[in-house]
């Protein structure tokens, strides 16, 4: 009911900002606040995607997405746009607090539990993934605030069962060559990766494994660090959430924004065993994509948890 009655605005009370990753999803040039103020209220009063939920102080919550794909529908995965979240006061007017540019994932990332915890600022949320591929506890930001406050204001937490879909926005990336390698290689590496989970898995232990620091330690200083490293994972800066990538493209295709007509590129990465999709403007990456070379870039990372009942 309150979809038909309330009344939006748009003012939020400490004043608007702009997301510097909207940049990544074909707006660059929205550096004007009457824009983007208008560009926000298109979303909450043409919205693809609308959810509510109440929360424990018995607030009625809303989030509203707009795909801004050349093809617009529903949301599905490899589409990209904008999302506005807010709450509803007594008179059923919606009251914005934020906005993010996002990406919707494909596939499933990792099938490992994830914990979630509350920004300090406002009702945005951070999930944490314990994925051992990785070898550090993956922090990023949660696309579908709303299934998870509506399991915890009903006291149905913890969910067992979920997966997860990781996805990421991007400023700047270069693309490098694969590191060419034979057959015999490629199953070296496969053992190598088996053992390194183990040694990852024995580190978590208390166990300490220095062989391979040595050897590496050894190769860079007469290698090029890139032709040793075929992919990385790595924190980058003082956000939690942002990290250093390098991984293998998989897959890519060139979408359209269709509100601006800039061009974006959307790459699905593998990197350290993780798939995941990265969204970054055609501007803002150096070099040509193509399935095989390898994409490096720091990307600001999304999830959304796959509850069982979606």
């Amino acid at each position: 009911a309150c979809v038909t009655r309330g009344i939006y605005d748009t003012e939020k009370k400490e004043g608007d900002f702009l997301h510097k990753y909207m940049r990544a999803i074909g707006f660059s040039e929205y550096t004007d606040r009457k824009k983007l103020k208008e560009l926000l209220t298109d979303v909450i009063m043409n919205s693809d995607h609308r959810a509510y939920t109440m929360n424990q102080e018995g607030i009625l919550l809303g989030e509203f997405s707009k795909n801004h794909t050349a093809t617009r529908g529903a949301i599905e995965s490899g589409t990209f746009g904008v999302a506005v979240c807010g709450e509803f006061d007594d008179n059923d007017k919606f009251i914005y607090e934020y906005y993010y540019p996002y990406l919707t994932g494909s596939g499933i990332t990792s099938y490992e539990d994830v914990s979630v915890e509350r920004h300090a600022d406002k009702d945005s949320y951070a999930g944490i993934c314990d994925d051992i591929k990785v070898g550090i506890s993956l922090i990023f930001y949660l696309r579908n605030r709303i299934p998870y406050i509506k399991a915890q204001s009903t006291g149905k937490l913890p969910i067992r069962g979920t997966t997860l879909t990781l996805s990421g926005l991007s400023l700047t990336g270069s693309i490098l060559l694969p590191i060419k390698k034979d057959e015999e290689q490629v199953l070296r590496v496969k053992k190598d990766s088996a053992n390194r989970n183990k040694l990852l898995a024995a580190a978590r232990q208390g166990d300490e494994d220095m062989d391979m620091y040595t050897t590496i330690s050894r190769r860079i200083q007469k290698d090029d660090i890139f032709s040793l490293v075929d992919t990385y994972f790595m924190p980058y800066g003082v956000e939690c959430d942002q990290y250093s990538v390098l991984g293998e493209i998989t897959e890519l295709r060139l979408a359209t924004n269709d509100v601006t007509g800039e061009k974006v590129y959307i790459l699905t990465i593998l990197c350290n065993e993780l798939s995941f999709d990265v969204c970054i403007n055609e501007k803002d990456i150096y070099g040509e994509p193509q399935v095989g070379r390898r994409f490096k870039g720091v990307i600001w990372l999304q999830g959304y948890i796959n509850f069982p009942e979606e």
